[in-house]
This record gives structure tokens, C-alpha cells and sequence, in this order.
């Protein structure tokens, strides 16, 4: 089933003739590092590549802007794959073994963490090769490329999902660079991840003129001797603490699951005696089941209705996103581990590691002979790796994390694949490196391209092998049907949380590069040093 056939050498080939400009394009897209929602340059570089390969893009898929849908081929099975392309805000970061964020910019802009850059370059060199080694070989199938943006936030694959996007599909491959060193070069078995809710509180003091008995003013100083309403600040901070005293309580101290804030927007008032208008704070919580997730929502929403009640304030919630938990199929992770066995795991060179050994110098450590993780070079089996995951679970909990592939996992077989990103090997049990290594490391083709390349191999493989062969397809279709109790619709079908209506929240005061008459500026003003005085 798994043999180098004719159509997988042409893709290897094409593969292996060119990486040349595949690695620049992932250190395009990682220079880019654009965050959440406004990934404008990053989107526009794989609409403008894939249609010079030959593929029908619709762009602003979904109704998001920086997402986008491209199509190549005919007829079935009609597989799809995807690329992720959003930064991190607070990781500036330089290619280099020391720390140096971006110049001219905010220290806390953003910066390539997992890298997405990777992710996404990885799962297109696969598709670009399936598509090649498919018109050398006459072979028939559509292959379908999506442009995902807001990972980070969950976002737009349950948007896709909830406005049939990923209707009518027979296969999905998903891909990640290993996020920890414990899921280095395998595939994801019974254990995929957990569930992500996010929403924003909107605040709005609208009516402060309710606030107080105008009898009772004195007649002098008008409204700066006035007893002045609370207002949004003050709601959004009565929320933000009532939410910390109410964590412990949402659900019980077991599995793991865990809360997040942010604040959008806070202000919209002088310094005069007068009530901020409008505050924006949005909550992002994970955890491996719907039921869980619904209890946080709970105590959330009965705390943002007491904060507003007691400072005179309107509240509305606005949400950003909602995954369901993900669905194993073994069939498809047994196909794809054996690609990554016909592959072999990635090997990296003295130049990799001497970068590596010149971060360690600058933390002043001793440089060490072997400086990544030890699994950088090993295939890992997957039921290796998922025992290696459910030694820290409880054994009720089916899902661990939170990423929006899921989504995928409802609406067709679905494999989970992992190569490595180099982790840099702790001096003690003890110790972390700082996260700037890790952004580093991301730039760094020597780094990075070992693991994308075979990534890209396998991701082709598995594509041609659910094309050469219809029974490995039909063994993961029926695994999928079983589990759902049917297929889509089915009994133990479970169907997107979100509306097919919904509106994704791309208007929203996410964190962005500007454009202004002193040129291009993170959200937060890039700091002058003379104005500045530490206390």
C-alpha cells in the first residue's frame, strides 16, 4: 500500500528540484509575520503563487478577507489540505542567536512562534507535487488548498465549517510542526485536540444621565462636582476581577482545560469627570468537551451581567469563534505514518546545529554537542506518542489542547501529521530557554527545511496514495462512518457550533501593523527612548 509508486517519485522529485524557492517563500511568509485577521500580505502571496500553479482561487472566502479557497483538478475523491499564515503578537524576533527584535518597530510585535510559516509551506509543497505527479500520471481527483487565517484565535476554520466550505469532501490532511518534543515526527491516534471558545464583552455606558437623582446636585460646578457614573472601565475591570474570583468555580480541578483574556478596547473618554463610553475584553477558553465549555461560558456571562448592572453600563457579547473536539481515524493515520516511514525522519546539519550551539553561548551556557531534542531525528510510532500524551491525562479525558483543525475532522477522514522543529536540549530538567530562541530558530532555513521537506513528501504520498488506491480511502471513509454514527448527519455526527449566518469578526480591534506619514508601526506606538524614563 505503501510503496514508492510511479506517481509519488515524480512528486518527490518535483519536491527535491524545488526547494530552492519553497524555502524562500516560508522565510517570505515568516518575515511577514502578520497577526490574527491581518495576514493581507501573507494571504496575497499564496492567492498570487497558486494561481501561476494553475489553481481557481476565490479570495475573502467565508466572508474573512485574508482566507481563500483554491481548487485544482476534477471529479473524486476530493481532497484537501491547508495552509495556516498568522504571527504571534509579543514574539518579535531576528533571525539571529541573540535577542533582537524586529528594528523599527514595537518590541511586542508580532513573530512566528509554531512556525506557521512552516505549517503552511509544508502542506503546499505536498499539494503543489500531488498536483504534478496527478497531470504526469493521468491520475483523476480535485485537490483542494485552503487559506486559514487566526489560527491563533480558532478562527476561521469553524467559520468555513459553518458555511459548508467543507462540504462534499472525501479527505483531509492536516499538518503541524511539532509543538512539543514529545510529538516529534508521527501522527496524532486516538488523542486529537480539545475544544476552543472564544468572545468579546462589549461594555457601553449609554445612558449616564440615569446614574444619579439630578435633584440632589448642589447648583454649583456642574457636572465636575457630579457624582459621575461608573462606566466601561469600570465594568470591563469589575468583570476582569469577578472572572478571577469565579475561575476556580467554573469547573472541577480535573483534565485540564484553561482561560485566557484580552483587552480590545478601553477608553473612548477624556480625563475630564466624565464616564468612558466603551470597553471591549474578549475570553478565549479551551477544554476537551463541550459540555465543560458551555459551564465556563455560564459563569462568564452571569459576570458580565453584574458588572454592567453595577456601573451603569449596557453589555452585548460578540463571538469570535467555536471548535468542536476533534475526531480520530485510525485508517488515515496508519496510511500517512507509513509515508512518513517510506519518507524518513529529517536530518539536520552541523550548520543547524552550530546556530543552535551559538544561542547557547549567548545565554551563557556550554554549547553542547547535540543541542536539539533527542527525537528530531526519530520517527516516533503513533501509539508511541499517544502513550507518551495520555501518561499526564486522566483517564475519562478523550481530548487534550485546542486547534481548529478539528473542524475538518467532522466532515471527512482526517489525519493529524507532526515533523520536527528543533527544540533547543535543556542544560537541567529545570531549564527553559527564553521564547525568543524558538522565534529565532523559525527563520532559519537550516532549521526549518529539513522537517517542511518532509512534511511536503508525506503530505504528497498520503494525497496519491487515497487516489491510487480507493480501498485505503474507503477503509478511512468507513471508520468515519462508524464513528459518527453514519457520516455527516449522522447519530454521533456532531454539527458546526456556529451559525451558517454567522459574521467572522474581522472588524474587530485586533492587534495590526499601520501604515502612517512615519511608516509602518505596530498598534502599540514604537517607543522613542528620550521619552521614556524607567521607574
Amino acid at each position: 500500500m505503501t510503496e514508492l509508486h510511479a506517481a509519488k517519485k515524480t512528486a518527490f522529485a518535483w519536491i527535491e528540484e524545488n526547494q530552492g524557492w519553497l524555502s524562500e517563500f516560508d522565510l517570505e511568509i515568516w518575515r511577514y509575520a502578520e497577526p490574527s485577521w491581518r495576514e493581507y500580505k501573507s494571504a496575497r502571496a499564496y492567492v498570487d503563487l497558486l494561481r501561476r500553479h494553475g489553481f481557481e482561487v476565490e479570495e475573502g472566502s467565508g466572508e474573512m478577507p485574508t482566507a481563500f479557497v483554491a481548487s485544482w483538478g476534477s471529479g473524486r475523491p476530493v481532497l484537501g489540505a491547508y495552509a495556516e499564515y498568522d504571527a504571534v503578537p509579543g514574539n518579535s524576533q531576528e533571525p539571529v542567536p541573540y535577542r533582537k527584535p524586529r528594528e523599527g518597530l514595537h518590541p511586542w510585535a508580532a513573530g512566528h512562534t509554531d512556525p506557521h510559516s512552516m505549517l503552511g509551506v509544508a502542506a503546499l509543497t505536498g499539494v503543489l507535487a500531488a498536483k504534478v505527479a496527478m497531470e504526469r500520471h493521468g491520475l483523476r481527483g480535485t485537490l483542494r488548498f485552503f487559506g486559514e487565517p487566526a489560527e491563533k484565535v480558532c478562527g476561521s476554520k469553524p467559520v468555513h465549517a459553518a458555511k459548508g466550505y467543507y462540504d462534499g469532501f472525501d479527505a483531509f490532511v492536516a499538518y503541524h510542526p511539532a509543538y512539543q518534543p514529545k510529538a516529534t515526527n508521527t501522527v496524532a491516534w486516538d488523542t486529537h485536540c480539545g475544544s476552543y471558545w472564544s468572545c468579546v464583552f462589549t461594555f457601553e455606558c449609554a445612558e449616564p444621565e440615569k446614574w444619579i437623582d439630578r435633584s440632589l446636585f448642589p447648583g454649583v460646578g456642574g457636572s465636575h462636582a457630579a457624582a459621575r457614573c461608573p462606566g466601561a472601565i469600570d465594568a470591563l475591570c469589575l468583570m476582569y476581577t469577578m472572572t478571577k474570583y469565579t475561575k476556580e468555580a467554573m469547573f472541577p480541578h480535573t483534565g485540564s482545560w484553561t482561560l485566557n483574556e484580552f483587552v480590545l478596547a478601553a477608553g473612548d473618554a477624556t480625563a475630564d469627570n466624565l464616564p468612558p463610553r466603551f470597553a471591549q475584553i474578549q475570553y478565549a477558553w479551551r477544554s476537551p468537551t463541550l459540555g465543560i465549555q458551555e459551564q465556563i461560558y455560564r459563569v462568564l456571562a452571569n459576570n458580565a451581567k453584574q458588572a454592567a448592572e453595577a456601573t451603569g453600563c449596557q453589555v452585548s457579547v460578540r463571538w469570535v469563534t467555536k471548535t468542536r473536539v476533534g475526531l480520530p481515524n485510525r485508517a488515515m493515520a496508519e496510511l500517512t505514518y507509513a509515508n512518513l516511514e517510506l519518507v524518513g525522519p529529517p536530518r539536520y546539519s552541523e550548520a543547524a546545529r552550530e546556530f543552535a550551539r551559538e544561542i547557547q553561548r549567548n545565554l551563557g551556557l556550554s554549547p553542547m554537542e547535540e543541542p536539539f531534542n533527542e527525537d528530531i531525528e526519530r520517527l516516533v510510532p503513533p501509539t508511541e506518542y499517544e502513550a507518551r500524551l495520555r501518561s499526564a491525562l486522566p483517564e475519562w479525558q478523550q481530548n487534550f489542547t485546542s486547534d481548529d483543525y478539528v473542524e475538518y475532522t467532522w466532515h471527512a477522514p482526517t489525519v493529524r501529521l507532526f515533523t520536527a522543529r528543533p527544540w533547543l536540549r535543556p542544560p537541567s530538567p529545570n531549564y527553559a530557554y527564553p521564547a525568543w530562541t524558538y522565534n529565532a530558530l523559525g527563520g532559519r532555513p537550516e532549521v526549518i527545511d529539513p522537517g517542511m521537506f518532509v512534511a511536503g513528501k508525506v503530505i504528497a504520498a498520503t494525497l496519491l496514495d487515497l487516489i491510487v488506491y480507493p480501498e485505503a480511502l474507503e477503509r478511512a471513509q468507513a471508520e468515519f462512518r462508524e464513528r459518527t454514527g453514519g457520516g455527516v448527519g449522522g447519530d454521533r455526527w456532531v454539527a458546526p457550533l456556529l451559525p451558517r449566518d454567522f459574521p467572522p469578526p474581522v472588524d474587530l480591534r485586533w492587534p495590526e501593523y499601520v501604515q502612517t506619514v512615519r511608516g509602518e508601526e505596530w498598534w502599540i506606538p514604537t517607543p522613542n527612548p528620550a521619552g521614556y524614563q524607567k521607574l
